[in-house]
C-alpha cells in the first residue's frame, strides 16, 4: 500500500513541476520555450507527425489493449 502512495506522489510532484515549468516558460519566453512553441517546432514536419502517432498507437496497444486481449 505504501508503494502506491509513493507511485502516486511521484506523479503528482512531476505534474506540478511540469507545470511551474511551463508558468517559468511563459513568464521569461528567452530563458526557456514555452511547451506550444516547442510542440508547433516538432509537429512541423510530416514524418515527425506520423512518428509521434506511430508511438502513440505503439503505447496505448501495449498498456491498454495488451493486458485484455
Amino acid at each position: 500500500m505504501t508503494m502506491r502512495l509513493i507511485t502516486i506522489a511521484a506523479f503528482l510532484a512531476c505534474l506540478v513541476l511540469a507545470g511551474l515549468l511551463e508558468l517559468l516558460a511563459r513568464r521569461e519566453p528567452d530563458r526557456l520555450t514555452p511547451a506550444t512553441r516547442m510542440i508547433d517546432h516538432v509537429m512541423a514536419t510530416r514524418s515527425a507527425r506520423i512518428g509521434i502517432l506511430l508511438f502513440w498507437w505503439w503505447l496505448g496497444w501495449h498498456f491498454l489493449v495488451g493486458q485484455t486481449v
